[in-house]
């Protein structure tokens, strides 16, 4: 039974990773889908399609395109943790993962859309202001600053927690790998998560023009 739930865990974790939602938000849609019929989980929707004695089947969509058709173990629906989760770094999804970082790679500012994910650019830090302390959703202090960043298309502010700030000063060349594009009070941003990257970089062709008028 548990090679048929770790198969069922490492598919999730593939759509999961296709359709950029949150592999736990997955998880609990599909519970809520069983308990009320139909859920909603970013850009995907589940619908529950009946059940046998210990199965359940699912019919995900995104619009109203069909997206999977599955059956899914009751006992894996009643599973503590992260049943998707942990399956993020198997070998399959980290291959998929990186194949699409590498295509976004010729992205720059201009082209970044809120809900955009694996991004991967390089750009100038034209400024990192005093950062805020902030009080967290964990229960804890971090510190916090919105630094302006650019290349030759546009600008964007990039959010820095702690050790991040100290990582990079004014006037460095960044390379960024693995952020998600938000927008926060009406101005995009990009945000570094945990599977993100952030370096400096020697000066290549990154030129910044001059884009902010005094």
């Amino acid at each position: 039974m548990r090679q048929k739930t770790s198969s069922t865990s490492e598919y999730l974790a593939f759509l999961s990773a296709k359709y950029e939602v949150d592999p736990d938000r997955l998880f609990y849609a599909l519970v809520l889908a069983e308990e009320s019929k139909k859920s909603v989980c970013g850009g995907l929707s589940i619908e529950w399609r009946g059940e046998t004695r210990d199965k359940v089947m699912f019919l995900i969509l995104t619009k109203s395109k069909v997206v999977a058709q599955l059956s899914v173990f009751k006992e894996f629906l009643l599973e503590k943790g992260h049943p998707i989760r942990d399956f993020m770094e198997t070998d399959k999804i980290r291959r998929f993962i990186t194949k699409r970082a590498r295509q976004s790679s010729g992205l720059q500012i201009r082209d970044l859309r809120s809900g955009m994910a694996q991004v991967c650019l390089k750009a100038k830090v034209l400024e990192i202001p005093k950062p805020s302390l902030v009080y967290t959703r964990y229960g804890n202090y971090a510190s916090v600053a919105n630094a302006l960043i650019a290349d030759e298309s546009g600008t964007i502010r990039l959010c820095l927690w702690n050790e991040q700030i100290q990582s990079i000063s004014t006037g460095d060349t960044i390379q960024i790998e693995n952020a998600r594009a938000s927008t926060f009070k009406g101005q995009r941003q990009l945000n570094i998560g945990r599977k993100g990257f952030l370096s400096s970089v020697a000066e290549s062709s990154c030129q910044v023009k001059a884009l902010i008028s005094s």
